[in-house]
């Protein structure tokens, strides 16, 4: 992929992953992500999302083990990459320095 910014969404469920720490699957990155965003979103919204960041090199993923509670499946358990943790840091460099000059905020901007 060309364009390897981050989008609002996207920031928002890299966060959750980084919060969640080793266990971050789709519903768990769900939760996260509506617990402090106050917004209700789709599951499919945040499994397309995870593929993608993975596709980006924001994330890598690994099957952890399978329970009976599932069914026997296997979780996909996703992880930050050196990669997603330096746009992070960017897209939050970026906004940082915009709020600085929003002149109510700042009197000597």
């Amino acid at each position: 992929m060309k364009n390897k910014g981050l989008g609002e969404f996207e920031e928002l469920v890299l966060l959750a992953v980084c919060i969640l720490q080793g266990s971050a699957y789709g519903i768990s990155v769900k939760k996260e992500v509506e617990k402090h965003s106050g917004r209700s979103i789709l599951l499919g919204a945040v499994h397309i999302t995870l593929y993608r960041l993975q596709d980006k090199g924001f994330l890598k993923s690994e099957l952890g083990g399978n329970t009976e509670k599932r069914g026997d499946r296997r979780k996909r358990l996703f992880s930050i990459t050196d990669t997603g943790m330096q746009q992070l840091r960017a897209a939050q460099e970026v906004r940082q320095k915009m709020w600085q000059f929003i002149p109510q905020l700042n009197p000597e901007a």
